[in-house]
């Protein structure tokens, strides 16, 4: 079946869509973007687009601080999005990677006179981590870029040379994932997740000044756990908490909720998925695929 994309104000088919190769973006990594997904619901044979807007007005946020003019507003980008996945007509979980960038042929890194240009590519996709077993995790040797470097908050395409250094490293010592710390020796997230740990029944994760994105995934557990009436506390943390709290878990996008049974070869509680991960976990898996009356608001259906 004929896959399509939108790029620059077209839908062409994917084979079709393509950009010069002295596309600035594409030489100096001067793109902002996200990450969507669409959740399949084979009992209603519904595609549900989670939190599009929420994830439109942060690529807007992160296009502000890379000096870009946005093309269209949040509510052209939804239609859009739903457009498009109405016309490569997914009965299954999709990905959807809207991406916004610098398109001048030239030489050099400047952001002005420099034009930008809208794509969005869509793709069927599962799990980007295995979110049925826990994972095993280590401390980065390296550190997070920081807010006066290449902003975190920013979703930077360049700047995931940082996520890709962490997560190889991690991958080749053995590990699943890693935890980063900031240059002051903090926590700060996984390579391109949020983290959570729990502590005696509490959520703790780091706040939003601590050289993180402040993921769209992380503000719904954080309302979700206040549903179920779970604490949750933002502060700094230390590495060695890592090592001694009860349970942990990264979330994102991609990593949806996945639970964490060891951090540098110390096991989390007993060493297995912990209760309050599972229990948010399987609420966020009915939440994603409209299942839940009280949050459907955050789910655009695609089909009429």
């Amino acid at each position: 079946m004929t896959e399509y994309y939108f790029l620059n104000g077209k839908t062409v088919e994917a084979e079709k869509a393509m950009i010069p190769v002295r596309t600035h973006a594409f030489l100096y990594g001067t793109a902002v973007f996200e990450g969507i997904r669409a959740y399949w619901n084979d009992e209603e044979k519904q595609l549900y687009v989670f939190r599009a807007p929420e994830h439109y007005e942060r690529l807007l946020r992160s296009a502000k601080i890379m000096y870009m003019n946005s093309p269209y507003t949040v509510e052209e980008y939804c239609k859009i999005t739903k457009d498009l996945l109405k016309k490569n007509n997914y009965k299954q979980d999709a990905y959807m990677r809207p991406n916004l960038y610098k398109a001048a042929q030239k030489v050099g890194p400047g952001l002005y006179d420099n034009e930008d240009r809208f794509m969005l590519i869509t793709n069927k996709m599962g799990d980007y981590i295995d979110t049925s077993k826990g994972l095993k995790v280590c401390v980065s040797s390296w550190r997070r870029n920081s807010d006066n470097a290449i902003p975190p908050r920013a979703k930077v395409a360049g700047s995931y040379a940082n996520a890709a250094l962490i997560k190889t490293d991690a991958h080749n010592a053995g590990f699943d994932d890693a935890v980063v710390l900031d240059e002051a020796g903090q926590v700060t997230e996984g390579s391109a997740m949020n983290l959570f740990l729990v502590q005696n029944g509490k959520l703790v994760t780091t706040m939003k000044t601590d050289n993180i994105l402040v993921g769209v995934t992380r503000n719904t557990v954080i309302e979700l756990a206040k549903d179920l009436g779970i604490e949750t506390e933002e502060r700094a943390i230390d590495r060695t908490e890592l090592y001694i709290s009860d349970e942990a878990f990264y979330c994102g996008t991609g990593a949806q909720i996945s639970p964490i049974v060891s951090v540098d070869n110390r096991d989390l509680g007993d060493g297995k998925v912990g209760p309050i991960s599972k229990e948010l976990q399987k609420l966020y898996f009915d939440v994603v695929k409209g299942k839940v009356e009280k949050y459907k608001k955050w789910c655009t259906p695609i089909y009429d």
